[in-house]
C-alpha cells in the first residue's frame, strides 16, 4: 500500500505542475488576460476526452463488438475478474489487428468496454490472458481514463496556446515585452507539457500491474504475457497513424517500435521494470 500511495502522491504532484505550466503558459498571453479562459479550455476539453473515450479508442482501432459464442474464454475471464471485484460486466470488443495489444476505456465501470486485438489472443494462452485482462480492467476501477484524459487534455491546450504564441505572438506589443522569453516558453512549454503526460502514464501503468495482478492473484501471468508482448509489439507494431498514437497511452504495451529518442517519449515504462515488480511481487529474483 505504501507504494501504491507514493504513485497517487507523484501523479498528483505531476499534475499540479501540468496545471501550472499551462497557466504560466495563459500568463504570458495577452498579460494574462486570457489565463480563465485558457483554464476553461482545459477544462471542457477534458470533460469531451473523458466522456467519449470508450468511442474514440475503439473507433480508432476498428474494433467491433463480440459475443460470447464468440469469445467464450475472453467472456468467462472478464466475468470471473468483474464478479471478484464486485464490478459491472463491460463491453467487450475485439480489434481485426496483428499487432498484439489490449486496452480498456470508458468513463466508468458500468460504461467499461474492453478491448483485445486477434493478435494478442493468437499470441497467449489463457493464463496470460487473464494476467492481461486484470491489468485493463484494474485501469476501469482505478478511473484511469479520468486521469489520462485529463493529462492529454491540458496538455493539448498548451500545445496550441504554444502555436498561437510562436504564429501570432503574445498579443502584448508593450515594448517591455520579451520576444526571447515568449519564444522560449512557447517551444519548452509543450515539451514540459507532453513529458509530464508521460509520467502521469507510465506511473499509473506500474499501478495497473500491481493492482491487476492483485485482482487474478498470479503476477507471473502478466509477467509472462508482458515479455511475449515486448517482443510482439516490435515484430508486428501498429503503423504511427495520429488517431493510433492518441490513443496508444491506453494500452498494456507500446503498439510502436521504440527505438533512439523514441523511447525517451513512449508512454509505457520499460517492459523489463515492469517484469522486474512482478516477479518481486511473487517472491522471485529480477527479470
Amino acid at each position: 500500500m505504501g507504494h501504491r500511495h507514493f504513485n497517487g502522491l507523484k501523479t498528483a504532484a505531476l499534475f499540479g505542475v501540468l496545471w501550472v505550466v499551462l497557466l504560466a503558459l495563459g500568463a504570458s498571453v495577452g498579460r494574462g488576460r486570457y489565463i480563465f479562459l485558457f483554464a476553461g479550455l482545459g477544462v471542457v476539453m477534458t470533460a469531451y476526452s473523458y466522456w467519449n473515450s470508450d468511442k474514440i479508442a475503439i473507433r480508432a482501432m476498428h474494433a467491433v463488438p463480440v459475443s460470447e459464442l464468440e469469445q467464450p474464454g475472453m467472456y468467462r475471464i472478464v466475468r470471473e475478474l468483474s464478479t471478484a471485484a464486485r464490478q459491472p460486466m463491460p463491453r467487450l470488443f475485439v480489434s481485426p489487428t496483428a499487432a498484439p495489444n489490449a486496452f480498456a476505456t470508458g468513463r466508468n465501470p458500468r460504461n467499461a468496454a474492453v478491448c483485445c486485438t486477434e493478435g494478442i489472443l493468437a499470441l497467449l494462452d489463457e493464463r496470460e490472458l487473464r494476467g492481461v485482462l486484470g491489468h485493463e480492467l484494474t485501469h476501469v476501477y482505478n478511473r484511469d481514463i479520468l486521469t489520462s484524459s485529463v493529462a492529454a487534455a491540458v496538455a493539448g491546450v498548451i500545445t496550441s496556446i504554444a502555436q498561437f504564441l510562436m504564429f501570432f505572438g503574445g498579443g502584448d506589443r508593450d515594448r517591455s515585452s520579451n520576444p526571447i522569453a515568449g519564444i522560449a516558453m512557447a517551444l519548452l512549454a509543450p515539451l514540459a507539457a507532453t513529458m509530464i503526460q508521460l509520467a502521469i502514464s507510465r506511473t499509473r501503468e506500474y499501478d495497473a500491474d500491481e493492482d491487476g495482478a492483485r485482482l487474478t492473484g498470479d503476477p507471473l501471468a502478466l509477467a509472462s504475457a508482458l515479455r511475449k508482448l515486448e517482443r510482439g509489439t516490435q515484430v508486428a507494431p501498429l503503423p504511427r497513424d495520429q488517431k493510433l498514437v492518441d490513443v496508444s497511452h491506453l494500452m498494456i504495451a507500446n503498439p510502436f517500435k521504440a527505438t533512439g529518442v523514441a523511447r525517451l517519449f513512449a508512454t509505457h515504462p520499460p517492459m523489463a521494470d515492469r517484469i522486474d515488480r512482478l516477479q518481486r511481487m511473487a517472491g522471485l529474483p529480477p527479470y
